[in-house]
């Protein structure tokens, strides 16, 4: 948790000193920076984990969420609120969400809520620059959230014993689950 915390604090701060530079808010600059910040700190954390199945799981998250993005702009091709196409739905929160949704889905709730807040803000930002409207940014969010809800899988091995009473003593069992 220390290691997200502190890549999303780097990437935020990174977003401040050098908004003016990146683009034309501050806000949509430090939107930007945590919108690839977030992918890169769930990389980062799969390295962490020596995670290589969560490594192929993430590829998919982030593969289907950028497909369906991408395909939905095209098909719908909605005008933005500066006057720009291809409005609907935000591929910064798409991404950023995926992600987020991916560190809590594998690696808990722990590490899932500085991500969703650190996403959530990139959502806001994009509203904030006038570059997405709500429900632009909310059809980001769910692309994110659903493509975790269908490839990724917690970490965590859970591992149970139980007892089962026969005609001589016990039986013991021992599942493990992943």
């Amino acid at each position: 948790m220390f290691f997200l915390i502190i890549l999303m604090l780097v990437a935020f701060s990174y977003g401040l000193l050098f908004a003016d530079n990146l683009c034309s808010s501050s806000v949509e600059a430090e939107g930007d920076v945590l919108a690839i910040a977030l992918p890169l700190v769930t990389s980062g954390m799969i390295l962490a984990h020596k995670d290589k199945e969560g490594f192929d799981q993430l590829t998919k998250v982030m593969g289907s969420a950028y497909i369906v993005t991408l395909g939905l702009k095209q098909l719908v091709d909605k005008k933005r609120p500066d006057g720009e196409s291809q409005s609907f739905p935000s591929a910064h929160t798409s991404l950023a969400f995926a992600g987020a949704g991916f560190i809590q889905q594998r690696y808990g709730w722990k590490y899932g809520i500085p991500a969703y807040l650190g996403a959530s803000f990139v959502g806001w930002s994009r509203i904030e620059a006038k570059q997405h409207y709500f429900e632009d940014v909310l059809a980001g969010a769910a692309i994110g959230i659903i493509s975790n809800l269908i490839f990724t899988k917690s970490y965590e091995k859970k591992i149970a014993v139980s007892f089962v009473p026969t005609e001589k003593g016990a039986a013991a069992t021992i599942s493990l689950s992943w």
